[in-house]
């Protein structure tokens, strides 16, 4: 999710003649996801005729040749739940997406990446750490969603020193009494190989930072505890999942939605105390003027937004100017001036968390703590 995060502030910053975006909805699993294949293409035939109409022959030509070449070797098993492709004259990039979007061509000035900002800001993304006596397996997931299970093939592993996941225990000696539960030699011997799985996992953590979960029998749990080089980390424990080693990832992310939404949960009431505290001290904006001013200047410690809220306004960049609307059909009117001001907050490093209608002041369903 902060690959995807990072790719999409990258892409935001892009202005080209033209920006070609393309969404489709894809499937995770087989035989759905025999059926993407005429989906995208679908969906191409609708960007080329745009793209051929609106722009000269030889630039059409360029920027669907990008999104061939992206294209040419696309592996539909790894299918997520949509499939974003950026396309501009002189490069292309197509991005797995681990939620819904509606099937669309947008071709414009700038990649239309806003909406993702606003499902990324929803979404609260994590590691689950699965240890057995064998082998280790890490997951990433996003709220109730299987993002992957990290592999071998995961780019971000490739630059590892360390071993990749999964990871087999291989500490055993020959004739090792590896049955014999509570030996000496046992617990020496699972101590470093839990020791080898932990300095994996921190240097994967220290290249894409997530809180992790811990997945195990209690006992595996207690030796892993006991030589984790950043114990911080770890968000909470599960001991009573079945078929570690080899169960279908999407099933531990089920599993651990009771922690996932207590840790939701916690991050909602940081938000509101913190909301409270700038309020305090003078550093709370309300006002969405105000807000959409000091997110463009880079001035945005955290925004809290009730969840489904959206304003349609009028946005003039060079006058920092916005200013609400009540027809969002109307000319030169940006229907979700509120997922501007998530990007924009989120673009400068910002924190955008969406509370939920009911914890959510409906006078204020929009705030800004300001940095300074």
């Amino acid at each position: 999710m902060l690959a995807i995060k990072n790719t999409l502030k990258e892409l935001r910053q892009v202005n080209a003649q033209p920006a070609v975006s393309i969404f489709v909805p894809t499937h995770r699993t087989f035989p759905d996801n025999q059926q993407d294949a005429i989906a995208i293409k679908n969906q191409l035939k609708i960007a080329e005729e745009r793209i051929t109409a609106e722009y000269d022959k030889r630039i059409a030509q360029a920027v669907l040749e990008n999104i061939e070449a992206q294209l040419a070797d696309w592996d539909h098993n790894y299918n997520l739940d949509s499939l974003a492709i950026f396309a501009t004259s002189e490069e292309a990039q197509a991005i797995r997406l681990p939620f819904d979007v509606d099937a669309r061509v947008n071709i414009g000035e700038k990649f239309a990446t806003r909406s993702f900002m606003r499902h990324l800001s929803q979404s609260f993304a994590y590691y689950i750490l699965l240890i057995t006596r064998d082998k280790a397996r890490l997951i990433e997931g996003a709220n109730n969603r299987l993002v992957k299970e990290i592999t071998a093939e995961s780019l971000r592993q490739q630059q590892m020193d360390e071993l990749t996941f999964p990871i087999n225990n291989t500490s055993l000696p020959t004739g090792s009494k590896a049955d014999r539960t509570g030996s000496a030699d046992d617990d020496k011997y699972l101590k470093e190989f839990f020791n080898r799985v932990d300095k994996s996992l921190q240097q994967f953590y220290n290249q894409s930072p997530l809180p992790v979960i811990l997945v195990g029998e209690t006992q595996n749990l207690g030796a892993y505890e006991q030589v984790c080089d950043n114990p911080n980390i770890i968000i909470g424990k599960l001991s009573h999942l079945p078929n570690l080693e080899d169960g279908h990832p999407q099933s531990f992310i089920d599993g651990v939605q009771e922690l996932v939404q207590e840790q939701q949960g916690k991050r909602y009431e940081e938000a509101k105390a913190a909301l409270e505290k700038a309020r305090n001290e003078n550093l709370l904006r309300t006002d969405l003027q105000a807000i959409y001013r000091a997110a463009f200047e880079g001035n945005a410690l955290s925004l809290i937004v009730r969840q489904g809220y959206r304003v349609p306004a009028t946005i003039d960049e060079k006058e920092l100017s916005l200013k609400v609307e009540e027809d969002a059909t109307k000319a030169g009117v940006t229907d979700d001036a509120v997922g501007e001001i998530i990007e924009l907050v989120s673009h400068n490093g910002g924190e955008v968390v969406f509370l939920p209608a009911d914890e959510n002041n409906e006078k204020e369903p929009i705030a800004l703590v300001t940095r300074y």
